[in-house]
């Protein structure tokens, strides 16, 4: 693709997994001479807020990217100072809709073609769904459960899975059900597998699954191997992903996808994975 591709990136940058996914997405760009621009980075903190969006924004600050901030904090708190009156569920909807607009009024000098929420820990207004392509990862593979990746991985013991994945989709105003743009899968069963489901079956037979999410949580050894594997595979998704757009084998626009799509990408994942060990 001679022309390239600007992606807005949107993060709250909560935490340190927001900035190394902002700085492998740009580092690897720039290593493979992908003609990709990333305008703007845009995080819902302002400096100040917190220490890990302020290292997230000084990071970005250092990669040369340009950066727009709005507090979503400071945006609700003068929201709900004004409409106390209204239903809880009812003043959520308006806020975000309200907060989006001035999302979006930072984001229009910079036309990108498609925006990247990666680790934005907002739901985004209808009518900006409406305006923009926009990626989310959800990690799990296409028609697989929603939630967050906790949820998912109980519930992929629960239903004694046998793989599981991680998907781009665009984001409708539908959470987590938007159109699944690419994804990757891997076996969670077959021999190096055994191990760990006996010892989850045998503890979920003496305490059931809400007691075992209970007693041992995250650290639940076959938990956390699904977790460790999906999230390794990660980044190298969201990378493959942009990669694919920039190059123009896929395409996405607001509302819609197309394409032959899905793209199942777990070759390509695989292989990075398979080179970073």
């Amino acid at each position: 693709m001679a022309d390239g591709m600007r992606i807005g990136w949107l993060s709250t940058g909560r935490d340190a997994a927001a900035a190394n996914l902002l700085r492998e997405v740009v580092e690897r760009a720039r290593r493979d001479g992908l003609p990709l621009e990333i305008a703007p980075v845009f995080c819902d903190r302002e400096p100040g807020e917190a220490e890990a969006s302020d290292r997230f924004l000084r990071l970005a600050d250092q990669l040369g990217l340009a950066v727009e901030t709005v507090s979503s904090a400071a945006s609700r708190q003068r929201w709900q100072s004004r409409a106390a009156d209204l239903p809880a569920e009812a003043s959520r909807a308006m806020w975000r809709e309200q907060f989006h607009d001035e999302v979006m009024w930072h984001l229009r000098p910079y036309k990108p073609d498609v925006l990247v929420l990666a680790g934005y820990m907002l739901i985004v207004s209808p009518p900006m769904c409406a305006r923009y392509a926009m990626l989310n990862l959800h990690p799990a593979l296409p028609g697989g459960p929603t939630g967050a990746w906790q949820e998912i991985i109980w519930e992929l013991l629960r239903a004694r899975a046998t793989e599981t994945g991680a998907m781009m989709h665009l984001v409708t105003a539908e959470l987590d059900r938007g159109p699944a743009v690419a994804f990757f899968r891997f076996p969670i069963a077959g021999p190096e597998w055994d191990g760990l489901w006996a010892e989850y079956l045998e503890q979920e037979e003496r305490l059931g699954l809400a007691g075992v999410a209970r007693d041992a949580g995250e650290a639940q050894p076959l938990f956390a191997e699904i977790r460790r594997r999906g999230e390794m595979r990660e980044i190298p998704l969201i990378y493959q992903t942009v990669k694919q757009l920039v190059l123009g084998n896929l395409r996405v626009e607001a509302g819609g996808a197309f394409a032959a799509l899905p793209a199942d990408l777990t070759e390509q994942v695989e292989a990075e994975v398979t080179a970073r060990r």
